[in-house]
Formats: structure tokens, sequence, C-alpha cells
């Protein structure tokens, strides 16, 4: 499998799991951490246990930060030489504002102006630069996958979600946009979403209970994820597929995207 992947926030979750998958299907893949070095160790080492070095690297750096994701980028064509897909997965959320925000949420007037700060630098300046350090050279080779991690529109406008709901929204418009503008040279930009709340430490331990029960898998997306990233999804842009509802049979029942303009509130 001659493509490159990088998953940015893959020590854990969501990414870890995307991690595992592509290797597994053969592709090379590179993992970024932001805050757990330890963790990004971890990851990497449990990856070349099972499926060996050469196809494999971590870099630690923080996705927000212009100088990490230009170093990020520059260490996978050092390392492989090319670059075909982001995967746009680490973000932050209401944990930056309280442990108990399933429970309590925060009001928007009580909430620490630099949590919010926090999530929004992560959920947004993240994807963006990362993008913008990548596609350049997908666009060279003339063939590209954008992929963002996003969440449900109901979670968007939930109570306490400010502003990782918000961040999220931007996410999804921003990722149209970029479609729109890479149109006609091979790179596409599409969303992917669980489906629902999903078993990762996005909720914490005790807030396990009501709403957080019955929890998605990580793998959940897994499936869509290795279908986007492959030539059969060549030209399919700016659409957000549900990983829940993934059928291998007819991809188009993931799609949540109607081509409508956008509707939230």
């Amino acid at each position: 499998m001659d493509r490159v992947a990088l998953i940015t926030g893959a020590s854990r979750g969501i990414g870890y799991s995307f991690a595992k998958s592509l290797l597994r299907a053969g592709y090379r893949v590179a993992i970024t951490g932001a805050r757990k070095a330890e963790a990004l160790e971890l990851a990497l080492a449990s990856f070349a246990v099972e499926l060996g070095e050469a196809r494999v690297m971590a870099c630690l750096g923080d996705a927000a930060s212009e100088s990490d994701a230009n170093r990020a980028i520059d260490s996978v064509l050092g390392r492989f030489g090319q670059l075909d897909i982001l995967i746009n997965n680490a973000g932050r959320g209401p944990r930056e504002l309280s442990e108990s925000f399933h429970t309590t949420p925060v009001k928007f007037w009580e909430a620490a102006p630099e949590g919010w700060d926090a999530i929004i630098q992560a959920n947004i300046m993240g994807p963006f630069l990362m993008a913008r350090a990548a596609v350049p050279h997908m666009i060279d080779r003339g063939w590209g996958r954008l992929i963002g991690v996003s969440t449900s529109r109901v979670t968007m406008i939930r109570e306490g979600f400010a502003p990782y709901g918000p961040t999220k929204a931007a996410l999804d418009t921003m990722t149209g946009i970029f479609a729109k503008e890479l149109a006609g040279t091979g790179v596409t930009a599409n969303i992917l979403l669980p489906g629902g709340a999903t078993d990762t430490d996005f909720i914490p331990t005790t807030g396990r209970s009501g709403h957080y029960l019955n929890l998605l898998p990580v793998e959940v997306m897994d499936d869509a994820l290795l279908w986007l990233v492959a030539e059969v999804a060549d030209g399919v842009t700016g659409a957000r597929f549900v990983g829940k509802l993934w059928n291998p049979d007819d991809p188009s029942a993931a799609r949540e995207d109607t081509g409508a303009p956008p509707l939230i509130l």
C-alpha cells in the first residue's frame, strides 16, 4: 500500500483505533500527540510489536502550534517521502472547563476564558494548521485526503458544550470550504463522526451513567475511514459520514449531508 497517513491525537481512543486499522490494511502511518509523551511512546511500541517498526512513526507536538504542525509534516516527509492522508482527530472537549460537565454543565458566563481558548485552538486552529502544512504536498502529487473528526449536530448545541460544539460546527463548515477550494486537485476533504457518545476518555469515568451508558465502541468509524481513504472514494468530497450508520454495500446510507445550507439551531 503506497499511501502514508498522519493521524493527530492518536495515542489513544479513536485516533489509536484509526492507526491500527490503517496499519493492518497496509498503510504507513504517523501518529501525533500533544500532551502525554509516554502515551504516544506506548502507542508506537504497541504498533511496532504487532506490525513492525518500518511502517509507523510518532511525532510529539501540538497541532495548534504552527511550528509543531510544520515539524510533524516535515518529519513524515523525511521518514516516508510522502504524505497522502491527513486525519484531523486531535481535539479538546468540555473537560477543559470542568470534570463534571456531564452532570453540572458550565454556563458560558461562568467559564474560564483560558479553557475556551484551549478548546478553540485545538479544534479549529489545529486542523487548519495541519491542513495548511500538508495540502501543498498532496496537490503536488495530485491525490490526497483530508478527514476531520466531528460530532453530532445535537452535541453542537448541547447545554454546557460550548465552545466544544461550536468548534465542531466550525470544523464541518471549514471542511466544506476546503473541499470547494481543493476541487480539481485530486485532494478531497470530508467529515467523519461516530454518531453518538463514544467510549473514550472524553467522558470521565465518574460520568458514565444515564446518557453515557450505551457508548459506541472506538472502532465505530474505522470501516468508513478505510473506504474514504481508498481510491474507490475518489471524487467524494464535502461529505459528512456517520460511523454507526456505515453500510459497506451502500456507503451513501451513512452520509448525513444533503447539500442544503448548514442549519444548526
